[in-house]
């Protein structure tokens, strides 16, 4: 009877397959965010007509519709990501100190996860004149 030799394939650790990987704007732009209002003295994102607009559907019970990525817009190009960010922050936080935290944390974030960070754009478009000082 013959017998049939079977001959097992090696597999080495650095086989690996090739391809690609990409993410997202908005991957990108929901780090941001997260980043961003973990920052001390940023009370909210977006501008006047984005939280008018998030200020009705809490009304109505929608309150989570639209703020992952509300005041904010990212690019990435070739693993290299541009940030852009509107912010409120309150009263008494000094907008520098502010702006170069949420930078530094933004940055962090977005890098944590493989991209290079080229620019964080931010426009401070509100002071909340009742959030509690630094």
């Amino acid at each position: 009877m013959d017998h049939e030799t079977t001959q097992e394939l090696q597999m080495t650790p650095d086989a690996v397959a090739g391809g690609r990987t990409d993410i997202s704007d908005e991957v990108v732009e929901k780090i941001a965010v997260a980043a961003a209002k973990a920052v001390p003295g940023v009370v909210e994102l977006g501008g006047d007509i984005a939280r008018f607009f998030n200020a009705v559907l809490d009304r109505v019970g929608l309150d989570e519709m639209g703020d992952a990525r509300r005041g904010c817009s990212a690019h990435v190009t070739n693993g290299a990501a541009v940030v852009n960010l509107v912010i409120v922050i309150g009263a008494g936080h000094p907008v520098p100190e502010v702006t170069s935290a949420v930078r530094a944390g933004v940055t962090q974030a977005v890098e944590a996860y493989g991209l290079q960070v080229d620019e964080i754009n931010i426009r401070v478009d509100d002071v909340a004149i009742d959030y509690p000082p630094a």
